[in-house]
């Protein structure tokens, strides 16, 4: 169990400060360069994208996230430095420099993100004059979380604390992301920060499943970016019991709500979406198909037009089910929308159009749930409606 804690931020816990400038990356007056650090050396652990293209951020957080521990993490928004060559990879290193300069630790100790515009150059002449200027403080974690946001039209952030035999430790998250979202790693832009005592390699476990039931599970537009990480801090200023496998169960429940909370804000906030699309997939063969049917119905295009349209197409649904890989018998099949029986073991069940029409108008959020009674995986996805807004964004990102 844990409490959140109102008004929390990705700097709620303890020895963790953050701060953000407006350095002029973004074409507009706005927070655009932020930094997260820590009081002491961290362990720390990190999940990237699998894309094949990667932007020099992570490649080099990747290598500097190899020794298990950092300290302080640099992100700028505006540019992603992907595709940027041999020059992207020193602009990255020049970041990294210059925050451990100002910080008076190592580069080594400094991961670095960034997030915007592909194949254009940093502007380093305004990071450079930009990072001297942040001035990091325990309240500083609300500016982080606006200087990392695109095309996000609200922040993203939570704090939450946990009990621990008589010890409380904190877990604050941040997150970006609102295009280009169908993670099969991480996710777009993801922080947190800990001041629990963990061992390493539980870390380093507990960050994969907690990413693995929350981002991986998102999917707005059905494209990954070069740029997507997660990284996770943990100081041990908390000074609790040292946190493994065998009394981990805590952690891991208060690191994968943190998560599922991010990642569910993300669906809600997508390029253009008016609605959050739940899907629950439930008596499948196993986890494994359970997962792979709600994500490519949570990315379907089609259903995702059709909840736009609060047109009760469910017909999308299943077809989106049939061809997703996982084993079904059609004869067995359920489909709920909106809690609304539309098809039972395989067969239509009359419902009132007009009326389901109705409910799905004044929804915000449209739950999907599909029982395929085969055995007994269950996953839940995440997604959002598909607008004509989400095209004039994506039509005119760059002009």
């Amino acid at each position: 169990m844990f409490d959140l804690i109102p008004s929390g931020s990705v700097s709620s816990a303890s020895g963790f400060l953050a701060g953000a400038v407006r350095a002029g990356i973004k074409s507009k007056n706005e927070l655009d360069l932020a930094i997260l650090c820590s009081e002491v050396p961290c362990k720390a652990a990190g999940v990237f994208t699998t894309n094949q293209i990667k932007s020099a951020p992570v490649v080099l957080s990747q290598r500097h996230i190899a020794k298990g521990r950092a300290q302080a993490i640099v992100v700028n928004s505006g540019c992603a430095n992907a595709c940027t060559g041999g020059p992207g990879l020193t602009d990255a290193l020049g970041m990294a420099n210059l925050a451990a300069a100002k910080l008076s630790i190592s580069p080594e100790e400094v991961l670095v993100a960034s997030t915007g515009v592909i194949g254009v150059p940093l502007p380093m002449d305004k990071i450079r004059a930009g990072i001297p200027k942040i001035k990091p403080t325990r309240r500083g974690g609300h500016d982080f979380c606006r200087a990392i946001m695109t095309t996000d039209t609200r922040p993203k952030e939570m704090a939450v604390q946990v009990d621990l035999k008589g010890t409380k430790f904190t877990i604050g998250g941040v997150a970006k992301g609102a295009g280009m979202i169908h993670p099969n790693m991480a996710t777009m832009l993801c922080f947190v920060a800990t001041d629990a005592v963990v061992n390493a390699d539980f870390l380093h476990a507990a960050l994969h499943t907690a990413v693995d039931g929350s981002f991986n599970m998102v999917s707005i537009d059905g494209d990954t970016s070069p740029s997507d990480c997660t990284f996770l801090l943990a100081n041990g200023l908390a000074g609790n019991e040292p946190i493994d496998l065998d009394n981990g169960a805590a952690f891991q429940e208060a690191l994968t709500a943190v998560c599922t909370h991010l990642a569910k804000s993300m669906a809600r906030d997508g390029e253009g979406a008016t609605k959050l699309i739940e899907v629950i997939v439930e008596k499948a063969e196993d986890r494994i198909w359970a997962r792979q049917a709600a994500r490519t119905i949570a990315g379907s295009p089609l259903v995702k037009a059709a909840i736009h349209g609060n047109d009760p197409n469910w017909g999308r649904i299943v077809a989106a089910l049939g061809r997703s890989g996982a084993r079904v018998r059609e004869e067995r099949l359920d489909v709920y929308l909106n809690d609304v029986r539309v098809m039972k073991q395989g067969s239509p069940i009359p419902f009132n159009k007009a009326e389901m029409i109705s409910a799905l108008s004044n929804s915000d959020n449209v739950l999907i749930r599909l029982c395929l009674n085969l055995g007994d995986g269950q996953a839940t996805a995440w997604g959002c409606d598909l607008s004509e807004e989400y095209v004039t964004i994506n039509s005119a990102y760059t002009t």
